[in-house]
């Protein structure tokens, strides 16, 4: 945990200055950003506004995903939908039903947008500004009665189990089970009437997005990390997708992305656990040709071997020995594969990397061979990708 949180603050002081977050807490606006390139896409800043409205601390927030916040009458739809703006990588404004930290629910006006690297053209953030709209309270009865469900909470027990798939609300299933505790007493959920913003609410929120957006672009300057609201069109440069990023995020071995089409074939990607493992921060590793992890004693011949299989697109696993960002050695045991998009074109390398002597690594081990566990990686990379090109349209050579 202590580690996941570190590459939380990592990741927001790599982007933007040590002053960033003091700018931010002055705004008067109700914000979360969070960041799709750490696994589980988590929130890295929360506003003061944010964590008065809801009766959260900080710490309560940074770190998780903004499913939080949801509940049992939160509409799949309207979740669905966000999901759908963040895999498309646009902007979306809608009305959703949120929970406080005491459980009371409220109808808020939900402004989303991505934020880029202007050096690049990759989503690094989303900004997401929560505007109240207060509005009369209606109840709902619900429960369980003799083995079945009351018959006035058919609909709210639709909306709870019908968005129970395990990438919309996973980690908040057992939350709502606590909520619909099954036992014989018939319960009254107190929920807001549905509601539309008004057009001074949704001024406000696209004001706050631009105030935000306005502190961000700001205080990235001396990072030499520019951001903007909108994607720069920069030719020869890729980035991946935030769909893809958060699907590659679920990911626990370590591992990285070689785009194989831009010159020097540099790391696109790198996870969590490779982070975690060569002691670099993310900045610091993408861009870069994988050989950057070489040293004085790293064997030529085992270098020649890894250049030779990505030259013929093929699979290679090889010992290698390797460095750390603080210069110790390591021996890696490393597995090199061609990842194909849905037209069957070659569109990455997977380099999937097992520090020798860590049976355990990445927390998954259960008794499989260190080759089945990065052959299971490696074919949670490819169903990533494959299903990323699928949803994207038409692939690049």
């Amino acid at each position: 945990m202590e580690s996941h949180l570190g590459l939380i603050e990592d990741s927001f002081n790599e982007s933007y200055s040590l002053w960033a977050r003091e700018a931010l807490d002055e705004l008067p606006d109700n914000f979360t950003i969070t960041d799709p390139c750490i696994s589980g896409h988590p929130i890295v800043f929360a506003s003061g506004g944010f964590l008065k409205m809801t009766g959260y601390s900080r710490s309560e927030v940074v770190g998780k995903n903004g499913r939080i916040f949801q509940g049992p009458a939160t509409c799949r739809r309207s979740v669905m939908e966000v999901r759908e703006a963040v895999r498309e990588e646009r902007a979306v404004q809608i009305t959703l039903l949120n929970y406080r930290k005491d459980g009371t629910p409220f109808w808020m006006l939900f402004h989303m947008c991505p934020v880029f690297s202007k050096e690049d053209g990759r989503v690094v953030n989303f900004v997401a500004v929560q505007v109240p709209i207060s509005r009369k309270l209606r109840r709902f009865r619900s429960g369980f009665v003799g083995g079945h469900v009351g018959e006035d909470c058919n609909d709210v027990n639709e909306v709870v189990f019908g968005s129970c798939r395990r990438e919309v609300c996973s980690d908040s299933l057992l939350e709502l089970g606590r909520v619909l505790a099954l036992d014989s007493d018939v319960r009254e959920l107190e929920i807001e009437e549905p509601c539309e913003a008004s057009d001074v609410e949704k001024r406000r929120a696209a004001s706050a997005i631009n105030n935000v957006l306005s502190v961000l672009t700001h205080y990235s300057e001396s990072t030499g990390r520019l951001v903007c609201g909108k994607r720069c069109s920069l030719s020869g440069v890729g980035h991946l997708s935030s769909s893809l990023t958060i699907s590659l995020g679920r990911i626990k071995q370590s591992f990285v992305l070689i785009d194989l089409h831009l010159p020097d074939m540099p790391i696109v990607y790198a996870n969590d656990a490779f982070l975690k493992l060569t002691g670099y921060t993310r900045n610091e590793v993408l861009g870069r040709n994988y050989r950057f992890l070489n040293g004085e004693d790293t064997d030529s011949l085992t270098s020649n071997h890894i250049e030779e299989s990505i030259r013929m697109e093929q699979a290679c696993t090889v010992r290698i020995l390797n460095y750390r960002k603080d210069k110790s050695s390591f021996w890696n045991f490393l597995h090199i594969s061609p990842v194909r998009n849905a037209s069957g074109k070659i569109a990455y390398l997977v380099g999937v990397h097992m520090e020798e002597g860590c049976a355990n690594q990445g927390g998954r081990g259960h008794g499989l061979s260190p080759e089945m566990r990065q052959l299971g990686t490696v074919g949670a990379v490819k169903i990533a990708v494959r299903s990323s090109s699928m949803a994207a349209g038409p692939s690049k050579p």
